[in-house]
């Protein structure tokens, strides 16, 4: 059977900053910016989650894409929607919540709960129209 990507689009709203504790209030800044605001900014993110698989022959699906949204709701927006992802999100603990150490992170919620023969492919995380990252996995 021919393996075909599909992917799902989603989004959340969130507050963070940028910040490292061990680093001074001016280093911050010089570092990350309007982004290391000590009272926060936020973000309408938007995610994309591809998987791969094989065609099922009886449903013609990789995976029901409904079936995907419920997953990714479940394990990620549930977590993530209008919340302080610096004090809010327990699996973003000790993470300083850069877009990129988010899309690694929301891999890792992820990868595990797909069903067999169903393959966790990229996730795109969009924080704004004009920024991005992308993560297909490893490397870590």
């Amino acid at each position: 059977m021919p393996r075909v990507k599909v992917t799902r689009t989603l989004h959340f709203s969130a507050a963070h900053r940028l910040f490292r504790e061990d680093w001074s209030d001016e280093r911050n800044q010089e570092v990350f910016g309007a982004c290391a605001n000590p009272w926060w900014h936020g973000h309408n993110y938007e995610i994309e989650v591809t998987v791969e698989g094989e065609i099922d022959p009886e449903t013609g699906y990789v995976l029901d894409l409904k079936v995907l949204k419920e997953l990714v709701q479940a394990r990620v927006i549930a977590d993530l929607d209008h919340r302080n992802l610096n004090r809010e999100v327990s699996w973003l603990d000790g993470r300083n919540p850069t877009t990129e150490n988010l899309v690694v992170a929301v891999w890792e919620r992820l990868e595990d709960h797909l069903p067999d023969g169903v393959a966790l492919d990229r996730i795109v995380l969009r924080e704004t129209p004009r920024n991005f990252v992308e993560y297909t996995g490893g490397g870590g």
